[in-house]
């Protein structure tokens, strides 16, 4: 093979010991450990491989479902399927996944679950058209169970789920979501948001689902704070369409903590559609 051969990992952690998803210096980060387990398995062949992810998760936040991509130079695709010495063949992605995760994750917070060949066109930041979050929320009425302690927001009062869902509901559509984002230079914040529901599980926890073609910084945990003041009875879903609307961040309610949420799926198209996907994206964010 004499081409570039791109790669796609899934990718899930612990939030909690990270300073979130994207590099920098002297700080732990889930893109760091890879990238350097990535130059410890390519050491020997070139420039190491850097990743490309599909959303970059703020420090604390967890995820199961994160997708990356990393391009391989043919000398480096080429090394990772030579035979052993005792002449057998290995799947090179299952070597692959063995070599990163027995020097990314020893102690368990970093985990790839699976490589592959990424199909043409793919990018894994720019192709996909949802992302899928969850928090977790124990109010009054939810057991606090400690093994969940760090994914769970342990919440003081009795909440409204009804209410919330309500408030939720305001909140999908094609908007501009400047109320709930971090200004970035250079960035918008206007976003399709597909699905946002509240739901009581069986053992009492609440959690919120949420789904969007991409959410801007800190647009989740603001939304999902803003939808917990409903149900706390602080304002009602109306309120919190008025402060949509208004395009303006405020103080009427507190973004939620970091360690409720989970990035758990990123959709993508079906192959053929992946390149136009990219490009259409990067010009909307353009």
């Amino acid at each position: 093979m004499d081409e570039t051969v791109r790669l796609r990992l899934d990718v899930a952690y612990d939030g909690a010991p990270f300073a979130g998803w994207a590099r920098q210096p002297d700080l732990r980060t889930v893109q760091g450990v890879l990238e350097s387990a990535l130059a410890t398995v390519f050491s020997r062949w070139g420039e190491p491989p850097s990743l490309t992810v599909a959303g970059r998760t703020d420090a604390g936040v967890h995820a199961t479902g994160q997708v990356a991509h990393l391009d391989l130079s043919p000398e480096q695709w080429g090394a990772l399927a030579r035979p052993r010495r005792s002449g057998a063949l290995r799947s090179p992605l299952d070597g692959l996944v063995k070599r990163l995760n027995g020097i990314a994750g020893p102690h368990g917070d970093v985990v790839v679950t699976r490589a592959s060949v990424a199909p043409a066109g793919f990018d894994a930041r720019f192709s996909p058209v949802w992302r899928r979050y969850e928090y977790r929320v124990a109010d009054l009425d939810a057991p606090r169970d400690p093994r969940r302690r760090g994914h769970t927001l342990w919440h003081p009062t009795r909440l409204d789920p009804a209410a919330m869902e309500r408030g939720a509901l305001t909140l999908l559509g094609l908007h501009d979501f400047a109320t709930f984002c971090k200004p970035r230079e250079g960035a918008t914040t206007i976003r399709t948001l597909q699905d946002f529901r509240w739901d009581r599980e069986p053992d009492g926890v609440l959690v919120a689902r949420l789904q969007a073609d991409a959410f801007c910084h800190s647009m989740v945990r603001a939304m999902v704070g803003a939808t917990i003041a409903v149900g706390e009875g602080r304002f009602g879903a109306e309120r919190l369409e008025e402060l949509r609307t208004a395009e303006t961040r405020t103080s009427e309610f507190k973004t939620a903590p970091a360690k409720g949420l989970t990035l758990v799926e990123v959709g993508y198209p079906a192959d053929e559609a992946l390149a136009e996907r990219a490009e259409q994206t990067r010009a909307r964010r353009g």
